[in-house]
């Protein structure tokens, strides 16, 4: 009875960073979301395409379930799972992420949670399915947060969910954004 309701909770909180991860697209034009906005070439719908690809593979050959279509394989990970190129639209990589999730949503439903699988990638590689699902809950939700930080510098829109989005009052922004740095600059001149 408790596997069935930590497999259920861990499912759902998936599913809103999901959610939440693909949310942070909506509204914007094609070149904000490829863009990169790091040094490291981080970009909205990278992530979303990156969090797609592991999740399919986590939830999917970990547990001896590989995903239907091709993914790159792990050993030859070149990086081309974190931005998408000019041939792949948005509506694709959605569309792969809707698979994704379904292909792993089976994996969830269909093992208990002490089911065993295998992550030649980790230092130790026996795993079970629950500590594969925090893994990947986790992961998630940290790219979540990055997609957070990202939508912010390009259009000021923050929010944890569809239909959750702030308005955005410029001058009330302005005037935190002052005090912050206000007092970053006065530790600093006290630390001097």
């Amino acid at each position: 009875m408790i596997d069935d309701f930590a497999k259920d909770y861990l499912r759902d909180e998936l599913q809103w960073a999901r959610e939440a991860l693909v949310w942070k697209l909506e509204g914007l034009p094609e070149y904000d979301v490829r863009r990169p906005l790091t040094a490291t070439g981080t970009n909205l719908l990278g992530l979303v395409k990156h969090m797609a690809t592991w999740e399919a593979r986590y939830l999917g050959e970990v547990f001896d379930r590989p995903f239907p279509e091709p993914l790159p394989r792990w050993q030859d990970s070149d990086g081309s799972d974190l931005w998408v190129t000019e041939r792949e639209s948005r509506e694709q990589i959605i569309g792969f992420c809707g698979r994704a999730w379904e292909h792993a949503d089976a994996t969830i439903r269909s093992l208990p949670l002490d089911a065993p699988g295998d992550v030649p990638w980790w230092p130790r590689p026996d795993v079970k399915l629950f500590s594969v699902m925090v893994h990947v809950l986790n992961d998630t939700t940290r790219h979540a947060g990055h997609a957070d930080i990202l939508r912010e510098q390009l259009d000021g829109q923050t929010g944890v969910a569809a239909g959750q989005g702030e308005q955005i009052d410029t001058a009330v922004r302005e005037a935190l954004w002052m005090k912050i740095e206000r007092a970053a600059r006065a530790a600093h001149a006290t630390q001097a």
